[in-house]
């Protein structure tokens, strides 16, 4: 049985850090609404949120089976926080309900839609691989974008989760702002993950994980802020994996997984961004990665690294003096 197929009720997981951040929204600055019904919390659309709001906010992208803090750094050479995860149960955290794999888009609105609720709904194909899917009492989403869902939001994902509005959590951030600045920065072992399973590798042999990517300083807009977060991951994600199994296949996939296997790797994300017209999926997939990936296999004791960090093009992307 897989690592994803053992873990059950992400959405039940997800829903207990939902209820204590609502307890708890005056000192996390956040806000929690009712639509049609659903339960929705603004981290920071209208909010102002903070980084204690997006940590929490990433511990439900990971349906709570990680830690995640806020560490020093001194990759760019001054005070720095990154973004660390820590998992024990990364298939299940990472791809069953971090993976920003759900493009919201009804109407004029449009998010990105992580967490546990992408279990429910069940739909992509990654669920066939991972073999996890859920029918839950209740359903937790996280949806990256520049408004709050609306009652025609709330009642197709209600839809498509098979859960009643009743039972929906649904929280919001956009991307320039604190919080969700830190949910995305968290990505760092998602994006690994994600990333040899795209190439073909069996990710059920990944039993824990380590990631760290710097936080970048908010920018004055979506656009900007979608450069930022990125560009932390791809020039500066640091990410060990403790992958069993045999050395020689691990020897063979590693040169492909770190952002630097990719044509694009050493232009900042933004100018990427423009140059794709605003499409995501007009650049190459296989930059979606960790700076530097790093494998320890227990099984053999043996570790290899690959890929390496860019500070300079992360201290251009985050406006900061050398």
């Amino acid at each position: 049985m897989s690592d994803a197929a053992a873990i059950t009720d992400l959405n039940g997981r997800a829903q207990r850090v939902a209820d204590a951040m609502s307890t708890r929204a005056a000192e996390l600055r956040i806000a929690s609404h009712t639509v049609a019904g659903a339960r929705v919390i603004d981290c920071g659309v209208h909010a102002p949120g903070g980084l204690a709001a997006g940590l929490a906010l990433a511990r439900v992208c990971l349906a709570d089976l990680a830690d995640v803090s806020l560490v020093p750094s001194q990759l760019l050479g001054a005070v720095c926080p990154e973004v660390q995860v820590v998992t024990d149960h990364p298939v299940a955290a990472c791809m069953a309900s971090q993976y920003a794999g759900w493009q919201v888009a009804v109407g004029k609105y449009f998010a990105m839609g992580s967490g546990p609720m992408r279990a429910a709904s069940g739909r992509e194909p990654l669920f066939d691989a991972i073999g996890h899917r859920e029918t839950p009492a209740v359903a937790v989403g996280v949806l990256e974008g520049r408004k709050l869902p609306d009652e025609t939001v709330v009642e197709w994902i209600a839809e498509r989760t098979g859960v009643p509005a009743s039972g929906l959590t649904l929280l919001t951030a956009a991307t320039a702002s604190r919080a969700g600045s830190v949910q995305v920065v968290a990505r760092s072992v998602e994006t690994a993950l994600h990333k040899l399973h795209e190439l073909g590798f069996d990710i059920a042999r990944v039993v824990s994980a380590f990631g760290t990517a710097p936080l970048p300083p908010v920018a004055d807009s979506d656009l900007a802020a979608i450069g930022r977060t990125n560009d932390a991951i791809l020039y500066g994600g640091r990410v060990m994996l403790w992958c069993r199994g045999d050395d020689a296949s691990i020897g063979e996939i590693g040169p492909h997984v770190p952002s630097s296997a990719s044509p694009d790797h050493g232009m900042p994300f933004a100018e990427l961004f423009r140059r794709a017209g605003g499409d995501f999926y007009k650049i190459d997939p296989h930059l979606f990665s960790p700076a530097e990936v790093v494998f320890a296999n227990p099984d053999t004791g043996r570790t290899v690294r690959f890929g390496r960090v860019e500070p300079e093009i992360l201290r251009n992307s985050f406006g900061m003096p050398d």
